[in-house]
């Protein structure tokens, strides 16, 4: 296996495979003591059958427990033979040997066998050329080498300082051996050269180091016990990163752990100084961590583990509050004073100064640029090409004189001498080589110096090596040679933009370190550490940034390993020190906390990232490297993507085996057959498999090798593996079940709760369940048992986190274990599923208030249903519109956060642009949240029916005929005009809207309120207005876009059917489409007053919303209050404008509004800006603050200027609302003279509401005017007008039975507005109220203080759960509609609140 393999082993794949068996060797064993039975062998348990039995162990994390040992019965016999252990080594302390990539494809394996004298033995694999193994033997590790005199056949002294022996070679493989019999040699080191080319391979710029150890074991009685033996081998396994072992080199690794211990007894510790340091970490020591069972080592030679039945059992689950799971943080500042760092402009160094003097030039193109840090300054070479020239740039901030030894390559890595014409003056030629000298040149003043060389070169090189020279030193590249490609102009990267919405420096940064970072993971890893501090300073974006970063890295976006030999040992060190700063990060700001568990989960324990999502992450790998992403492959990779299960590893074993078979299709079928997969199973999937696997022989090599590494995936998912890695890690490892370090009890984490090893243990036990409710429980008991952990400082934090985040996955994966179950479930099962999965999900979400909101909703609706509570379904409706809405939000949130970043590093990187473009839809499947919106959709059709809600909420019944057009969002169509009559499909419809001009309906999945602007606006303009539930319903209209369709409304369902053109003519819609009615305003006049009270309200003063709130005062019955007003009429902004106070504003204004007349909407925002610079006249407050006080108002000033200006700015806001872009491209299309609107303000105080309202007399969807239909928020009434997602609770009530409202849904509004005693600032503009214009809700009314948002509980709100107050409220509501109503006689629109149960009317105007 390649380096670069075994690298991405520890990052994609959690397995390596660890089977350890020994025999008596008297030479390297005590004497009567076997210590491995020859047939003890590591398993994991079966995943579905015995032929895929898991035979792997994971790399994050020692499992240990698996390994039957038996001790001797006799200990007495002593170790009195020499042991000469000889392991690989690159420093002075001992290790294995280990398998390195040279370069390409070559390959080395090193092996040390111990017989009579140690033999050193070396195979190079996939080599060419005359190699030579150039070495010597080290007495002591700080001499010189010494020539030993056993030499294989033909080697020759080099130049009395090394021997040089020839490899022998077999096809394209070569190998030597070397004996060595001198006992006074410590060690062999060794180099590679290829004579012909003189090149050398090297071990990262050393020699490689062999350690050849003679021990004598001192005559002794101590007899070391086998369980720390156990321990101290285990510690070396992890020590060099848990690698792969044959079983020779794990025999060896437990005997060297033995000589390890007898040497420290030989030196004067105790067996209790040996036990205290290997059961201790980090200088603490619990009884727990020195637990080392000693009555229970006696080893037993097991069977291999049978699957086990488990029983039913449940456990009990602990009853909390769940408000003890909210997280609520609030953004902090952490740099409140300064600027960002990420916001001041980089200072460039002198280098960076010539490099962007050479880069800007605009008649060049850069062919390569590389920079390196040596020390404390940095390299630069940037090649260029003009013309037919290539030109070489290499400069450095080195202050002490610089030599470059250089040499051209027309074969990469070659060294071959420069021709002579182009060697610069005062060069050296040489050999296969030159010197040239750099010159010293000032950049930016006399301080500001460089050194430059350079070179002008011709075509037909391919690149340079090169090396320095300063003074007495060589200078290289992490001790190899230089090396730069001279390749061609780079593809065109994508344009990156402005990175808005990101830390576009730090991207910048991170984009500019890839190169370094590609190396290998210990590279990547440590970049990533360096740059922890920084992104936590700049806050989540500089996070996100990290996040991006490393989740290319996971989807294999990014190279992994690029020719750099690394030990696992060195990653994981690396990879320690990026968790550990996460880890302290996660502590200390736990606002943050949601995208550091994202991050951890990308890198994972091993840098494997979560096993989970690595199930969708490969199988797209697979299909990108395999060219397979149709047929079968495409159906399969979507089941895995919607819900991957055992059954998978099954289908895996299927498609290996027919490869293997050379596409053999009954093969195939064989594999699935007898593991009881048949064709009905594979059809009846959610995602079907319908085709059957086809392959070509040039697919055979790279699907064998690809498939087998996903199969480890799959298993460790699949048989609960990651999950019992993360355990084991936290719990120490047990002397259960056989493996490769049995009754190894180390390093668990202390502190942890009593019982949970017991529940840890239940969950193991039940992971395979097919029946995961069990399991499910045990889970998030354990999460919840977690939770107060994660939040605590302690050294052992990143494991716990980790296991936190394997308990969170196995969560997702037993949902989705669950999905083909459900198909038939009762719908208490599938609501409790949803229970379970909202847990977990609010378990893992930083600002979860909403989600436990839904999960207090979700309990209620289960208990409705268990009582027998008949509106049950319509209740838990709402709790599943308003779970769908927290989906929404998150999602969009994600979005917001990740997906620029994601864009724009994706572009500085060149990266496929599917992987950019599904960033963020990646992330959400990865989570819970992908599980419960799957859910909540099985559920939903299900309430539907059980509520007789059927699929369509029809808001305007209007029958329309028109051709199908599919939108993203009303919004991006609203101000355009459809020439033909159009049927629109939105997929988003938020309540503010306008229709555009030749719509005939709108169709859409979103809930807009029935009595949002939106809604009420159709129905006036009469436009088929209706939401539809049914996913289906909604395709098949998607997918007769641009066809002609007849929609045909009830007031509970939609037909429709394709027409042809004559049904259009006869449509009434044609006469409609275009057609203005014939409206017309009246210009208003000042009339003298600034303000004026409700007595002096007329029409020539107010618009219809004051004087019908003037009208109502003293009418309505004494149970309906109405509250005091005052208004500023008709003519006063105008009037202030024309203040001399305000000549500079108004000459602003007729500039903007001259551009707005000749069609620039952009002004719009302009003009509102300007209106709030007016200044208020002396007159006008004095006037408004008389008025108010007389009437028993409240004056603002009272409370202080500041008070004033507040309410100042309020008036403002709503006189710019005349310049809304909604208002005033409604005013266009009815064709009405905008300066003619009039804007009058209405003042009230503010009733801090419990609820509000807004009745129609007359049912608008049935048109039914024995029926009032009405809606009620919590809170203040903007959630209900405004665009606030959600509904609001509905319902209806027969004017002849007022007091037997009846409920239609319950409310799935997440916000209400609350606010303390203030004042609100209404629009009343003379268009609001005219006929065949629906102006109400276009203009702004504006409260002097901000609303205070809550997220809302509907759990404990009486008018959900208390039945006798519901009743009550929603009956006064209904009465004080049909009380106005008989006052105007005719249908009316009113807007109200209740405060303590009174009922109060804040405006009231005719229903449109």
């Amino acid at each position: 296996m390649s380096m670069s393999n075994s690298i991405g082993h520890s990052l994609l794949q959690s397995t390596v495979i660890l089977k350890h068996q020994s025999q008596r060797d008297s030479s390297t064993c005590i004497a009567g003591n076997t210590l491995i039975q020859p047939q003890a062998t590591s398993r994991i348990r079966n995943s579905s059958s015995s032929s895929f039995a898991v035979t792997y162990l994971l790399a994050s994390g020692f499992r240990g427990g698996r390994l039957a040992v038996r001790r001797s019965r006799s200990h007495t016999k002593r170790l009195v033979s020499g042991i000469v252990q000889a392991v690989l080594a690159t420093d002075p302390t001992s290790e294995l040997g280990e398998r390195y990539n040279l370069g390409g494809d070559i390959e080395m394996q090193v092996d040390v066998k111990v017989s009579s004298i140690p033999v050193v033995e070396i195979q190079l694999t996939n080599t060419s050329g005359n190699l030579y193994l150039h070495w010597g033997g080290l007495k002591n590790i700080k001499e010189k080498w010494v020539l030993p005199g056993r030499r294989p056949e033909g080697t020759k002294v080099y130049k009395d300082r090394a021997l040089r022996t020839p490899f022998v070679k077999s096809g394209s493989n070569s190998s030597v051996k070397v004996e060595v019999d001198d006992p006074s040699l410590q060690a062999l080191e060794f180099l590679i050269v290829d004579e012909g080319k003189n090149k050398w391979y090297k071990n990262n710029g050393q020699n490689f180091h062999v350690k050849l150890r003679s021990r004598e074991t001192p005559v002794s009685n101590v007899v070391i016990p086998e369980d720390l033996v156990q321990i101290q081998a285990f510690l070396r396994w992890e020590k060099k990163g848990k690698q792969m072992y044959t079983l020779e080199q794990e025999k060896m690794e437990y005997e060297a752990a033995r000589a390890e211990l007898y040497e420290e007894i030989s030196k004067g510790s105790s067996l209790e100084d040996i036990r205290t340091r290997l059961t201790k970490k980090d200088g603490t020591n619990s009884k727990q961590d020195t637990d080392v069972s000693k009555g229970n080592r006696e080893a037993k030679v097991q069977k291999p583990v049978e699957k086990k039945t488990y029983s039913t059992q449940r456990i009990q689950r602990k009853k909390r509050d769940l408000m003890q799971l909210l997280n609520k943080h609030i953004p902090v500042s952490l740099k409140p004073v300064e600027e960002k760092a990420s916001m001041k402009p980089k200072t460039l160094s002198a280098v960076e100064l010539y490099s962007k003097g050479i880069e800007e030039q605009s008649d060049i193109d850069i062919l390569n640029k590389k920079t390196y840090k040596l020390a404390e300054e940095e390299l630069l070479v940037l090649v260029t090409k003009a013309s037919s020239k290539i030109r070489v740039h290499v400069a450095t901030g080195i202050k002490e004189p610089l030599t470059l030894h250089w040499a051209l390559s027309k074969k990469a890595g070659e060294w071959l001498a420069p021709p002579n014409h182009l060697l610069p003056q005062g060069s050296t030629p040489l050999e296969t080589a030159a010197d040239t000298q750099f010159s010293t040149i000032s950049i930016d003043g006399a301080t500001n110096k460089i050194q430059l060389l350079e070179l002008e070169l011709e075509e037909g090189f391919v690149g340079m090596p090169f090396v320095l020279f300063s003074g007495t030193k060589w200078i290289k590249n992490n001790g190899s040679n230089f090396y730069v490609e001279f390749i061609g102009p780079k593809k065109a990267t994508k344009d990156a933009g402005d990175g808005k919405g990101t830390d576009k420096a730090l991207l910048d940064k991170i984009a500019g370190l890839e190169s370094e970072a590609q190396k290998s993971f210990m590279h990547r890893f440590n970049i990533a550490a360096d740059l922890v501090e920084e992104a936590k300073d700049i806050g989540e974006l500089g996070l996100a940034a990290i996040l991006v970063w490393m989740r290319f890295m996971a989807t294999r976006q990014l190279i992994w390993n690029k020719n750099y030999n690394v030990k696992p040992r060195e990653i994981s060190r690396a990879q320690d020190r990026l968790t550990d700063l996460l880890q302290n990060v996660y502590v200390n700001y736990p606002q943050y906390s949601e995208l550091l568990r994202m991050i951890m989960s990308t890198v994972g324990r091993g840098g494997e990232g979560d096993v989970g999502q690595r199930i969708r992450d490969e199988i797209l790998v697979i299909q990108r490297n395999n060219d397979c992403a149709g047929g079968m492959m495409e159906e399969w990779h979507q089941k895995l993507h919607n819900n991957t299960s055992p059954d998978d590893v099954v289908i895996c074993q299927a498609l290996i085996d027919y490869i293997k078979s050379d596409f053999d299709i009954s093969v195939y079928w064989n594999t699935l057959n007898k593991n009881g997969i048949t064709k009905e199973r594979l059809l009846s999937y959610d995602r079907a498999i319908r085709n059957e696997p086809k392959f070509s022989s040039g697919q055979k090599e790279g699907l064998l090798r690809d498939l087998g590494n996903y199969m480890r995936t799959l298993k460790a998912v699949h048989s609960g593996a990651d999950l019992e890695s993360a355990i084991s890690n936290c719990m120490g490892y047990k002397s259960e079940g056989q493996g490769f370090m049995v009754g190894v009890n180390i390093n668990p984490v202390s502190g942890l709760p009593s019982g949970f090893p017991e529940l840890l243990q239940f969950v193991l036990e039940h992971v395979e369940d097919k029946n995961v409710d069990s399991l499910l429980e045990g889970l998030l008991e354990a999460r919840e048992v977690l939770r107060p952990l994660l939040s605590k400082p302690n050294d052992r934090l990143k494991d716990l986190l980790f296991l936190d985040i394997a308990l969170d996955s196995t969560v997702r994966t037993a949902i989705e274990r669950s999905y083909e179950d459900l198909n038939s479930a009762k719908p208490e099962k599938v609501m409790y599923l949803i229970t379970l999965v909202l847990e977990n999900l609010i378990l893992s979400s930083d600002n979860n208030e909403d989600l436990i909101y839904c999960l207090k909703g979700w309990n209620q609706a289960l208990v409705m249903l268990e009582t027998g509570d008949g509106s049950w379904a319509l209740y838990a409706k709402s709790v599943l519109d308003r779970t769908r809405l927290a989906l929404a939000s998150k999602g969009e949130l994600y979005h917001q956060l990740l997906q620029p970043s994601a864009e724009y590093l994706g572009a500085r990187l060149n990266l496929d642009q599917w992987a950019v473009s599904i960033f963020t839809e990646e992330m959400i499947r990865a989570g819970s949240a992908a599980s419960l919106s799957s859910l909540v959709n099985r559920l939903d059709p299900i309430l539907r029916n059980v509520a007789h809600l059927g699929s369509w909420q029809v808001i305007s019944p209007v029958e329309a005929v028109g051709y199908v057009v599919v939108v993203d969002e009303l919004l991006s169509v609203q101000n355009k005009t459809y020439e033909l009559p159009t049927i629109l499909v939105a997929r988003s419809v938020r309540g503010e809207e306008e229709i555009p001009e030749g719509t005939v309906a709108v169709v859409t999945p979103d809930m807009p309120d029935v009595l949002s602007h939106v809604s009420v606006r159709a129905r006036n303009s009469k436009v088929c207005f209706a939401t539809c539930f049914d996913p289906n319903i909604l395709d098949d209209l998607r997918s007769k876009e641009g066809k002609l369709l007849k929609l045909k409304p009830t007031s509970a369902d939609i037909t429709y059917s394709e027409v042809q053109e004559g049904d259009l003519k006869q449509s009434n819609n044609t006469e409609e489409v275009g057609q203005s009615p014939n409206i017309k305003l009246v210009k208003k006049q000042f009339a003298g007053k600034f303000a004026i009270s409700s007595e002096e309200f007329t029409s020539e003063m107010v618009g219809a919303k004051s004087r019908n709130i003037a009208y109502l005062k003293g009418k309505v019955p004494s149970w309906v209050g109405i509250p005091t007003s005052v208004a500023l009429p008709f003519g006063s902004f105008e009037k202030v404008l024309s203040d001399e106070l305000n000549q500079g504003v108004s000459a602003k204004l007729q500039v903007l509004k001259e551009k707005l007349a000749a069609g620039d909407f952009d002004v719009l925002e302009k003009i509102r800006k300007t209106v709030l610079e007016l200044v208020a006249p002396p007159q006008l407050v004095q006037e408004l603050k008389n008025k108010m006080q007389s009437s028993g108002m409240p004056w603002p000033g009272d409370e202080g200027q500041q008070r004033w200006e507040q309410a100042w700015i309020a008036i403002k806001k709503v006189w710019a609302s005349k310049w809304n872009e909604r208002a005033y491209l409604s005013t266009r299309k009815v064709k009405l003279d905008h300066d003619l609107l009039c804007m009058a303000v209405l003042v009230q105080e503010i009733i801090n509401a419990d609820y509000a309202f807004v009745i129609h007399t007359t049912n608008p969807s049935s048109g039914d005017p024995s029926e009032i239909y009405a809606e009620v928020v919590k809170g203040l009434g903007e959630t209900l007008v405004g665009a606030y997602p959600g509904r609001a609770l509905s319902f209806i009530a027969k004017k002849d039975k007022l007091d037997s409202p009846k409920v239609l849904g319950y409310p799935s509004k997440p916000i209400g507005l609350f606010i303390r005693r203030s004042i609100i600032f209404r629009s009343d503009s003379n268009g609001e109220d005219l006929e065949g214009y629906a102006g109400a809700g276009l203009y702004d009314s504006v409260p002097m203080d901000e609303e205070e948002k809550v997220v809302l509980d509907y759990s404990s709100d009486p008018l959900m759960i208390d039945g006798s107050f519901q009743k009550s409220i929603l009956s006064s509501i209904a009465r004080t509609g049909d009380a106005i109503e008989k006052l105007y006689g005719s249908p009316q629109d009113i807007e109200g609140v209740v405060r303590d149960g009174k009922i109060y009317v804040v405006q009231t105007r005719p229903q449109m």
